[in-house]
């Protein structure tokens, strides 16, 4: 049966009697989880440890000897396949694969896939497993999770923890942290213990919450585009002090800009943000490109060609400029307050 992230909890509300549960995403923390929930159920109700056989390509020999053991108790035998790549199969290699699926009568198969984006995702060879294992039992494509599913995530972590979370706490460390459930799940935990498994507050997360680097630097373009030039130094300066190297700042600073530039020529092309997140090949939510047509709605093209090519020359300097880096940084942020205060 096909399956998503949304209707899984069906899956695994059942006896898990079938021989193959195929979990595949672009998001490694999704398919971890499911796969680690599947294996869970099963060596419960098997009575059998996980046989691993960690990818991208694990040898059919090894399969065929961990799927094939006899259990002395009749039980299933439980092969956990990890991160495997059927693109990196031949076609016969992968054919015997299958058959290996297909063919094993005292074995239940849990694999897992990541994918770089939707077009590995769509490789014939991909296709091929994610339809076989439909015909088998469970194919379940986890597609990365909205910022609604994300906030609901967030909830539900807290709860399972029996803490509360603050009206509006949730939209905070998303915004701070970003999609990624990983890393929300560990924010989640460690705000909850700093709470006394209590209240999760909008005021811990400000003050304690992880923020990636991205997130960081697009608050300093917002300041850079309020005009509040001294925090916007500020900001960079913290983020120096964390030890964030110049590279990394510069590059996340220019795309910023650059999803700016984007959803300004879409929209003069008459598009929305969402054509733009669509046709430009962006993964996950259009979130960030909302907020960056609602950040460079002050700020024309032509001083965002400036901007870009300010940046331009910045990379080009980090890279081949004997200067302190931090300092070439300084004068590009400085550099860039100048050409938005000319608008």
């Amino acid at each position: 049966m096909k399956a998503t992230a949304q209707t899984l909890d069906r899956v695994f509300g059942k006896p898990l009697d079938k021989p193959v549960y195929y979990f595949y995403s672009t998001e490694e923390y999704l398919v971890r989880q499911a796969a680690q929930r599947a294996i869970g159920l099963l060596a419960a109700a098997e009575g059998e440890e996980a046989t691993v056989l960690p990818g991208p390509v694990p040898a059919l020999e090894e399969i065929v000897a961990a799927a094939g053991t006899i259990s002395l108790f009749g039980t299933r035998r439980i092969v956990s396949l990890p991160l495997l790549q059927p693109g990196s199969y031949g076609d016969k290699e992968l054919a015997a694969l299958l058959d290996i699926l297909e063919s094993t009568e005292n074995a239940v198969f849990v694999i897992t896939s990541v994918f770089a984006d939707e077009k590995a995702m769509k490789g014939k060879r991909a296709v091929r497993l994610a339809d076989e294992a439909d015909r088998l039992g469970v194919s379940a494509l986890l597609a990365k999770p909205t910022p609604a599913d994300a906030c609901r995530f967030i909830q539900k972590q807290a709860q399972a923890l029996g803490t509360a979370v603050e009206p509006g706490a949730d939209r905070e460390l998303l915004d701070r942290c970003g999609q990624d459930l990983f890393l929300l799940g560990n924010e989640v935990d460690k705000l909850a213990a700093l709470s006394g498994y209590t209240t999760i507050t909008r005021e811990m997360v400000s003050r304690l919450g992880t923020r990636s680097i991205e997130a960081d630097v697009f608050d300093m373009v917002n300041l850079v585009q309020r005009g509040r030039t001294a925090e916007a130094f500020r900001r960079l300066e913290q983020l120096l002090l964390l030890q964030n190297e110049p590279v990394a700042i510069a590059a996340a600073l220019a795309g910023s800009y650059v999803d700016i530039y984007r959803v300004k020529l879409g929209m003069k092309a008459g598009k929305s943000y969402q054509a733009v997140h669509k046709e430009f090949g962006y993964k996950g939510s259009d979130w960030r490109l909302k907020k960056a047509g609602e950040t460079g709605s002050r700020i024309s093209l032509a001083r965002l060609e400036e901007i870009l090519d300010i940046l331009l020359e910045l990379d080009s300097a980090l890279k081949r400029s004997p200067a302190d880096k931090t300092v070439l940084l300084q004068a590009a942020l400085a550099r860039i307050i100048h050409t938005e205060g000319k608008r």
